[in-house]
């Protein structure tokens, strides 16, 4: 059964930088995605960023674009978010999704398997 987790949340001021982590396990597949999506209270989720291990091209949101990173370590089926410079309107629920098949990686209803969720909270 793959089981996915997500760390790394926290409450900080604007302009900061957090990293996220996306721990997966239960499979050893060495290609899928890790797609990163938030949910803001009142707001539709929407995806932040995807990661394709087999060859580790990534895909951002226009609002990540050059802000937010990502990446992934195979060995430890682990992906980051770095997200830097952070905004208030960032503050969201935040997942980690993963699945053997990636398409519209923007989409979640695409992906299979998911964690509970980490809160990211920024204040001006």
């Amino acid at each position: 059964q793959v089981q996915v987790v997500e760390s790394g949340g926290d409450s900080v001021q604007a302009g900061r930088s957090l990293r996220l982590a996306c721990a997966v396990s239960g499979h050893d597949f060495s290609n899928y995605c890790m797609g990163w999506f938030r949910q803001a209270p009142g707001k539709e989720r929407e995806g932040v960023a995807m990661i394709y291990t087999g060859s580790n091209s990534v895909h951002y949101g226009d609002f990540a674009k050059g802000r937010f990173t990502i990446s992934v370590d195979n060995s430890k089926k682990t992906s980051s978010l770095q997200m830097n410079d952070l905004k208030p309107e960032d503050t969201a629920m935040y997942y980690c999704a993963t699945d053997f098949v990636c398409r519209h990686w923007w989409r979640g209803e695409n992906y299979k398997h998911w964690g509970q969720g980490t809160q990211v909270t920024v204040s001006s």
